[in-house]
């Protein structure tokens, strides 16, 4: 007896913050199921954010700012019963250089006052300041970026979740695909959970995207996953006493930044390593190199790496995201490439991505703020 594959409108591929946040959008607009590979959501790459929300991003690059911009009101003002507590905390950040490198900070504030992000430059006795624990070297200017805050990404996810699964869309997890083909109208899936079936696909597969579309006999983006290491030192001596409050510091080159983070120090030397689509580990050198920053960048000696791990950012080569639907093969749509900004984009991402689906063109709030759709879309990479 030939068992029928489950139905639905949408099929997401992949349960991380990209297809959650598509999932929340289109969840009144048709039966949603998300196929997650993993045991749970979000595990290679959503669950090992430490997400920062931050409009000059990338140096000010304007098509993310246009994006985080657009993201800014639901994560201060998320619905009522999205999530219980704030998903915004406030923190300042601080980018600082060197001497030598002094010019980095130049370019960055040139870059950030062309896209009106609020910072306020400051000079040597400020810095000293506002940060008495930098390492003298580094204490020349700072630049101090305005509206800044940590994102409890944990209470992002979940809320996306839980309002999908209130209107009675399904999270499916250990669900790999393992085939894909198109028959009558419709996608056929065929994953280690069962069998689906819906007219639209949504590959948010993160650094598996290209594979799946291999599945799907469509060409691929040239998707790179970057890794991304983390450590969680204790303070060191020299640094004490630890305070909750302490600034978020990044180098104006992005080379590295840390944090407070649970009464420890959270460093990352911003590495972004090539690698394979895998459950990325952290390697020995790089976490050295994490140590060596904060030393470096504090006059402090790390005793202690509490913790330890690595992450993927998964991007394409102009680092913009990839949306909309694939010109070779109708219903299938990509939602990828959000490596490193797709928590703080994802409540934009999502109205974009339910929007191309059902047919309009970008939110007119996102297009005020510049954005064009052939910024973003799959066919500039093909």
């Amino acid at each position: 007896m030939t068992i029928e594959p489950e139905t639905a409108d949408f099929i997401i591929i992949g349960g991380g913050i990209a297809g959650a946040s598509a999932g929340y959008e289109l969840r009144d607009m048709g039966k949603i199921i998300i196929l997650e590979k993993e045991s749970q959501p979000g595990y290679h790459t959503t669950g090992r954010s430490a997400a920062i929300f931050q409009k000059g991003y990338n140096g000010g690059d304007p098509v993310l700012h246009a994006i985080i911009k657009a993201s800014e009101d639901f994560l201060h003002n998320p619905p009522n019963d999205f999530v219980a507590h704030p998903l915004l905390s406030p923190r300042d950040l601080f980018y600082i250089t060197t001497k030598e490198n002094a010019g980095a900070l130049g370019k960055l504030q040139d870059n950030l006052s062309e896209i009106n992000v609020g910072i306020t430059l400051l000079d040597h006795k400020e810095t000293r300041r506002a940060l008495p624990h930098i390492a003298d070297d580094y204490q020349d200017s700072a630049l101090m970026e305005e509206d800044v805050a940590d994102i409890d990404v944990s209470a992002l996810h979940e809320g996306y979740l839980r309002a999908i699964k209130s209107r009675g869309g399904q999270i499916i997890s250990n669900a790999e695909v393992k085939s894909l083909c198109r028959q009558k109208g419709q996608w056929r899936v065929t994953s280690a959970q069962g069998e689906f079936c819906a007219p639209i696909i949504i590959n948010a597969a993160g650094a598996w995207v290209d594979q799946i579309a291999e599945m799907a006999h469509i060409s691929p983006i040239h998707i790179q996953p970057l890794r991304r290491t983390m450590a969680l030192i204790d303070i060191p001596v020299d640094m004490q006493p630890a305070k909750n409050d302490w600034p978020i510091v990044m180098d104006a080159a992005e080379k590295f930044y840390f944090k407070p983070d649970s009464g420890k120090i959270l460093v990352t030397p911003a590495d972004q390593k090539l690698t394979v689509p895998c459950d990325a580990q952290p390697e020995e050198i790089d976490i050295a190199h994490a140590a060596h920053c904060l030393e470096k960048a504090t006059n402090s000696t790390v005793n202690k790496i509490d913790h330890s791990w690595a992450g993927l950012r998964n991007h394409v080569a102009d680092g913009h995201p990839v949306v909309g639907f694939d010109p070779e093969k109708p219903g299938f749509f990509w939602l990828a490439g959000q490596g490193g900004f797709g928590i703080k984009t994802a409540p934009a991402m999502g109205r974009i991505t339910a929007a191309l689906i059902m047919g309009r063109s970008l939110p007119q709030d996102i297009l005020d703020l510049g954005l064009r759709e052939k910024q973003i879309c799959v066919g500039r990479l093909k």
